[in-house]
């Protein structure tokens, strides 16, 4: 089973027949063909397997994880893949990132869903841990839920990350992260997350190392 649905979500993936002069890379999620541009030269504009699985979960499971009109925020966004999803799904959709990575987050995210959802999303920079409450204050911004991609590898800022988790996370938001395991930082990672929200595994691809996870608040999760 495995390996039939990776084989399903990798086949999502497809390459442009003649070189062109900007590298991209296209996928088929939500009904339509999505060109991502990549640039070679930093993690976040790069799609990663992480985002596919992401992205296949909100399309397969869209009676259960109903997007339609839900105030939705991407960490970590890259290029913009599972943003642009859930924004042709039906969400309000703010895609953040740190400052160098906006510019080809918004082209992405502009050339994939002008005229074609009902929400038009919005790029608004986030370098984790930094200005939370001035940017994004709890009083006035809820989001239905948080997602985020790959943002757990060897870097030194997870506890700005787990911080950015709590701030933007209240009592009733869900979180979706789709990871990928490579060192033993991804599991210390987890058991931190987890003195702060309950955790729950929906999917799990060994063949991939990655898993997606559903988390809310402590004592919150929801059957």
């Amino acid at each position: 089973e495995d390996e039939q649905i990776v084989a399903e979500i990798m086949g999502r993936r497809f390459f442009p027949d003649l070189i062109a002069y900007k590298t991209w890379e296209g996928f088929h999620f939500a009904g339509h063909e999505i060109r991502i541009t990549e640039a070679t030269d930093c993690y976040g504009a790069v799609v990663w397997p992480s985002a596919l699985v992401l992205c296949y979960f909100l399309e397969t499971n869209s009676k259960q994880c109903n997007l339609v009109d839900k105030n939705v925020i991407e960490i970590g966004a890259g290029t913009g893949l599972v943003s642009i999803v859930a924004s042709l799904l039906g969400a309000f959709v703010t895609a953040t990132d740190m400052p160098e990575l906006l510019g080809n987050l918004q082209y992405n995210v502009l050339q994939n869903t002008k005229q074609k959802c009902k929400h038009q999303p919005c790029v608004k920079e986030l370098s984790w841990g930094i200005d939370l409450e001035k940017n994004f204050p709890r009083s006035s911004c809820h989001f239905d839920y948080i997602m985020a991609a790959d943002v757990v590898y060897h870097h030194p800022f997870l506890d700005e990350l787990l911080l950015t988790f709590d701030h933007l996370c209240q009592n009733d938001t869900v979180i979706l992260w789709a990871m990928k395991f490579r060192l033993e930082n991804e599991n210390r990672f987890v058991d931190r997350f987890q003195t702060l929200f309950d955790l729950e595994m929906i999917y799990n691809f060994p063949s991939l190392n990655i898993a997606l996870y559903k988390a809310m608040r402590k004592g919150r999760m929801k059957a």
